[in-house]
């Protein structure tokens, strides 16, 4: 493993980290007894440390030559991780609303059902502007938003940046969707054409070399 996909697994191993200073609250914890500073900064921390190393791993694997296939299949699965366990995270304790939430994670398995079935016709979709700056605004948007937790001044510029990022995400999803939507189904539908004509080829096959036998 070189460092670079180190990087990405850390930022898998970040995201329950993430949640449980999110989400610890409650008369049954002692957040204070453990940690010298609050969860909301911890929690800051921990999520800031974690889009860094997004921006690390990639940088890193280009400039060191160590682009690896597992690399690149890790890479956008810890993005999606760490951005909708941080977003479900806020809902359950009622700092965002929930339907942006879905709007924006629904976003996120759209856009990867695009990417798998261009992959299945043997296409590949890379990322547009837009798609490339997704990730820093939704970074922004909800590092403003744990940072509204423990300073209030900064909630409405979180609220703010959490519209924005679900409204980018729709825009970014419809330039991928208008770009490579028809390609992909023309992709596909040369593919099923031409398994057809090869199915329709064995059974010409078939029925000649039947015919041959019962003559």
């Amino acid at each position: 493993m070189n460092f670079p996909t180190a990087l990405t697994l850390a930022r898998i191993f970040l995201v329950p980290l993430l949640v449980a200073a999110l989400l610890a609250d409650g008369p049954n914890v002692n957040w204070d007894r453990w940690m010298p500073v609050s969860r909301e900064i911890f929690a800051l921390c921990v999520f800031l440390a974690a889009a860094a190393t997004d921006l690390l791993d990639g940088y890193l694997a280009r400039r060191w030559s160590q682009v690896t296939t597992v690399g690149t299949l890790l890479d956008p699965i810890a993005d999606k991780l760490l951005v909708s366990a941080a977003l479900v995270s806020l809902v359950d304790i009622h700092r965002v609303p929930a339907w942006i939430v879905i709007l924006i994670i629904g976003r996120e398995f759209a856009v990867s059902g695009l990417r798998a079935i261009a992959a299945a016709g043997g296409y590949t979709i890379a990322a547009s502007d837009l798609g490339k700056s997704k990730m820093a605004a939704q970074v922004a948007a909800i590092a403003l938003v744990i940072g509204g937790i423990r300073w209030p001044a900064l909630a409405e510029a979180g609220s703010i940046g959490m519209w924005a990022v679900m409204l980018f995400g729709i825009v970014s999803a419809g330039d991928y969707f208008r770009k490579f939507w028809r390609r992909v189904d023309d992709s596909v539908k040369l593919r099923r054409r031409r398994e057809l004509l090869r199915l329709e080829r064995r059974k010409k096959r078939r029925s000649a070399m039947g015919s041959e036998q019962a003559i």
